[in-house]
């Protein structure tokens, strides 16, 4: 059981007491993102314990979103490149957060098609076009 504080993008896990930046998706968004890692995969794939996962979910490194039946935590997979996070990634999502960008805005923009990249932003970032993207961020916040 979970309860809202400071926000729609916050959860107070009633079980453990920390605060962690996740939220819950609708189908729109879940539709946009390919696919999608738990906490327990991506800390497999980078060779870590599933608390340093949490901790870069806490920081703003990742996203994570509850999803699913049971509603456990879930990534988008494009955010993880084999045992490390996409290069790029932290800057952005700072900036979206920055210029005032929800969790769900924030997955929206970087799963929707921009014909000026080409493709997606997320794409851009893991074909280490992360220049590219962080300028499209910054000129959202004009």
């Amino acid at each position: 059981m979970s309860a809202q504080v400071g926000g729609p993008d916050f959860r107070l896990s009633v079980g453990d007491g920390r605060l962690v930046s996740v939220t819950e998706i609708d189908a729109k968004i879940d539709a946009l993102v390919p696919a999608w890692l738990t906490l327990p995969d991506i800390a497999e794939q980078l060779g870590v314990e599933v608390t340093r996962v949490r901790q870069l979910v806490k920081d703003g490194q990742l996203i994570a979103v509850r999803r699913g039946e049971n509603r456990a935590l879930h990534v988008p997979a494009a955010f993880i490149d084999g045992d490390k996070v996409v290069k790029g990634l932290s800057g952005t999502l700072t900036l979206l957060r920055d210029d005032g960008f929800t969790v769900e805005e924030m997955l929206e923009w970087l799963f929707t098609p921009d014909p000026s990249l080409p493709g997606t932003p997320a794409q851009a970032l893991s074909e280490n076009r992360g220049t590219e993207v962080k300028r499209r961020a910054q000129a959202l916040a004009v």
